[in-house]
């Protein structure tokens, strides 16, 4: 069960978020790509955890997330007195705890495979990043198809198509689901925010990804929210 923190006092949610049990600081859903890749995960594979959002681009953003973290981003996981701030990384510590829900693909091959595409995502498509940010709310198609960004979805498209025919059996990246597809939620949700078109079995699994209950639950809560970025609103392109 998740617990959604909108407005606390700092002294409040800091002790709180202290207390034995898993915290995840996020950004605003609609914006915070990086927020929504551990929450589907932990949301997917049943991991309890009480949810604190901090909106962005707001005059005390950075003081609420410093409470929480030093790095000043979110996403933040607090796990009694460990402190993970790096999206990443909170998805291999909650591999770790739990190794009994199978967060990463069982197979070694498609393992090792899972962790290498989760980190070029991670580390790379800096084009599809800047030129076409998440805005769940947004309808934006044929819009930020710079050519940095035509490559990242090329590459990504390259990934997904040697994922699903290797290990895939046409359902996630690599059967079941795993960190990889909670990885690659946020593109999916560029990609219908801006109207990418794709390949038949891409589009198909995009929409096995959409309909993912975890998957799901995150864009009604996007679309739900009433507060805005406006930096990252700003950031749309024309």
């Amino acid at each position: 069960m998740q617990t959604t923190i909108l407005d606390p006092s700092l002294t409040q949610t800091l002790a709180a978020a202290r207390e034995p049990g898993l915290t995840l600081i996020i950004g605003n859903k609609n914006y915070s790509s990086w927020s929504m890749r551990p929450w589907v995960a932990m949301t997917a594979f049943g991991i309890p955890f009480q949810e604190v959002r901090v909106l962005l681009d707001q005059s005390d953003t950075a003081t609420k997330i410093a409470e929480y973290s030093a790095c000043g981003r979110v996403p933040v996981l607090l796990a009694g007195e460990i402190t993970i701030w790096d999206s990443l990384a909170i998805c291999e510590y909650l591999a770790e705890q739990f190794p009994d829900k199978h967060l990463w693909p069982q197979d070694v091959a498609a393992r090792a495979m899972a962790r290498c595409v989760c980190a070029e995502m991670h580390s790379g498509f800096t084009g599809l990043r800047t030129d076409m940010s998440m805005n769940i709310k947004a309808k934006l198609p044929g819009r930020g198809r710079t050519a940095a960004a035509q490559a990242d979805i090329g590459r990504i498209s390259e990934i997904w198509e040697e994922c699903l025919s290797r290990f895939g059996h046409h359902q996630f990246l690599f059967g079941e689901f795993s960190i990889a597809d909670a990885y690659f939620a946020p593109v999916v949700m560029r990609f219908r925010t801006y109207g990418v078109s794709l390949a038949p079995a891409l589009n198909a699994y995009c929409e096995r990804v959409q309909a993912h209950p975890a998957v799901a639950c995150w864009i009604t809560a996007a679309l739900a929210e009433t507060e805005t970025a406006p930096k990252h609103d700003a950031e749309l392109p024309e």
